[in-house]
């Protein structure tokens, strides 16, 4: 009994000569087999360009999944097949055995259409074979990489946010955006340790240094800070671990500062002052006619220079007193939060011993002697107004102490002063002096001598210098003892005068109150 012919009308069974069910002896593989499962993970990304499939190592993957490919014939040869030891028709069409293979082993074009059975003829091994179009993952890429994967909703490859040349921002600029982000609501702030002791407006100035100083001033004056949930007033410190509320700020990003010729100038200005220095403080020589601080028509002062020396985290060297425009010598700078409060305290205790040196017009009686009065403004709000020697219990006043030595003179023309003043108000020392009738040489609001006459080779300027500081040091307590050269103009007055300035100083016997 006889199969059936096949559903197609061929009556042949599906295995042909040589086992091989299409009737074509088995051609050998010269790739990857294309199967269902193989297109599934091409379309999932998990094999790209014949490479080993992402998050495998390459020694785990699949030969066909590396980049060593089979080797292939050059094109226009074959491979030559192997001789068959069976004849080419050993089986009849009604052979009893039948060989059954998987619908996805081959491809549907390989299997036998309907139709009678075609003869192939046999290729030589020198005949030509029409090159077979590479797959899909047998095609080179173009730059040798594998070929990115497309984010899911979007055109554009995974990944692809920004282009190579992009660069990652600065600190700076993520300082800035992090201000920028903090400042959108009611903020809470916490007072650490080295800010201890700060007023409530430098303490802010501090923390946010986009916001204009006098912003600070407004919100105080308009109660909208608490500390502690109390209403802060200008003159109010901040103590360690008090919290203070902060209403919403609108701050404006600090441009950075450029590395221009003139920054580069005002760092080594600065640098060229320094007496003393090290990680918490330094001692400047404060040349005549440079302010310590800004004002009406003042653009070139120290506060100002200080920007220069603006560390990486945007901090820079805070100022903790203040001398005349004028007057020349020792200038202490605090280099951090921690020292500005604590050198600050000093000063506000009467702890730093301050000696000043003057020349003056006339020479006093009294060789040695104290001054002590109270002093007030003439035109009160004028930060500029002359000191006036004032009575206690008059508005504005306040009490003034100065102790002076005579160090040397020249006839009774001039005198050499050395001054140490015990209290620190405003023109103190100028004002003293002309308080006793020897106002200082140069001095353009004190100096109120009639008919009286420079000596020649003598410059107009003010004759004052902050000789000396001892100070004890923020950090380790121990005294800072800093002196400050003569500036130039006393220089020529002392050579002409004949005054030497390694001569003893009897102002060190004073007392300190």
């Amino acid at each position: 009994m006889t199969k059936p012919p096949h559903r197609g009308g061929s009556g042949r069974s599906r295995t042909g000569p040589g086992g091989s069910p299409s009737g074509r002896p088995p051609r050998a593989r010269t790739g990857p087999r294309n199967t269902a499962r193989d297109a599934a993970e091409r379309a999932a990304g998990l094999v790209v360009s014949n490479r080993a499939p992402f998050g495998r190592d390459r020694s785990d993957a699949a030969p066909w999944e590396r980049d060593e490919a089979p080797a292939r014939a050059p094109a226009g040869a074959t491979a030559a097949k192997p001789a068959s030891s069976r004849p080419a028709s050993s089986k009849s069409p009604s052979s009893k055995s039948l060989s059954f293979k998987s619908p996805s082993s081959k491809p549907r074009a390989e299997r036998p259409r309907s139709g009678p059975p075609t003869e192939e003829p046999a290729r030589g091994p020198s005949e030509d074979r029409p090159p077979r179009r590479p797959r899909r993952e047998e095609r080179p890429e173009t730059d040798g990489a594998p070929r990115p994967r497309r984010a899911a909703g979007t055109g554009e490859p995974e990944g692809k946010t920004r282009s190579p040349e992009a660069k990652p921002p600065t600190r700076r600029a993520l300082r800035e955006a992090t201000a920028e982000a903090l400042a959108t609501g009611v903020q809470t702030l916490e007072v650490t340790a080295d800010e201890a002791g700060m007023r409530i407006d430098r303490f802010l100035s501090a923390r946010f240094p986009q916001l204009p100083f006098t912003r600070i001033q407004s919100l105080v004056r308009k109660g909208e800070l608490r500390v502690n949930g109390k209403r802060a007033k200008a003159a109010d410190r901040v103590e360690p671990g008090a919290s203070v509320r902060v209403p919403p700020l609108s701050l404006e990003a600090r441009p950075p500062a450029p590395n221009s010729p003139r920054a580069e100038g005002d760092l080594a200005f600065l640098r060229s002052l320094i007496l003393y220095e090290d990680q918490d403080m330094m001692v400047l020589n404060k040349p005549f006619g440079l302010a310590v601080q800004g004002g009406s028509g003042t653009t070139r002062h120290v506060d100002g220079l200080l920007e220069a020396m603006r560390d990486k985290d945007g901090q820079k060297p805070r100022l903790v007193h203040r001398l005349d425009k004028d007057t020349a010598g020792c200038l202490i700078i605090a280099k951090t939060r921690l020292a500005a409060a604590t050198l600050a305290k000093t000063f506000r205790s009467r702890a730093a011993r301050k000696i000043y040196w003057a020349l003056a017009a006339g020479v006093p009686k009294v060789r040695q002697g104290r001054i002590s009065t109270y002093l007030a403004k003439e035109e009160v709000g004028d930060a500029d107004a002359r000191m006036r020697v004032a009575k206690h219990g008059d508005e504005g006043a306040s009490h003034a102490l100065t102790y002076y030595a005579l160090v040397d003179q020249a006839g009774q023309k001039l005198a050499w002063l050395s001054l140490k003043p015990v209290t620190g108000r405003t023109h103190q020392l100028r004002a003293h002096a002309a308080h006793i009738g020897h106002p200082l040489v140069g001095d353009p609001k004190y100096f109120d001598i009639e008919n009286w006459e420079l000596p020649g080779g003598i410059q107009n300027r003010l004759h004052l210098l902050a000789r000396r500081i001892v100070i004890p040091h923020p950090r380790t307590a121990k005294p800072v003892d800093v002196t400050a050269p003569l500036p130039p103009h006393m220089v020529q007055s002392w050579n002409l005068l004949g005054f030497d300035a390694a001569r003893y100083d009897p102002i060190v016997e004073a007392p300190e109150a």
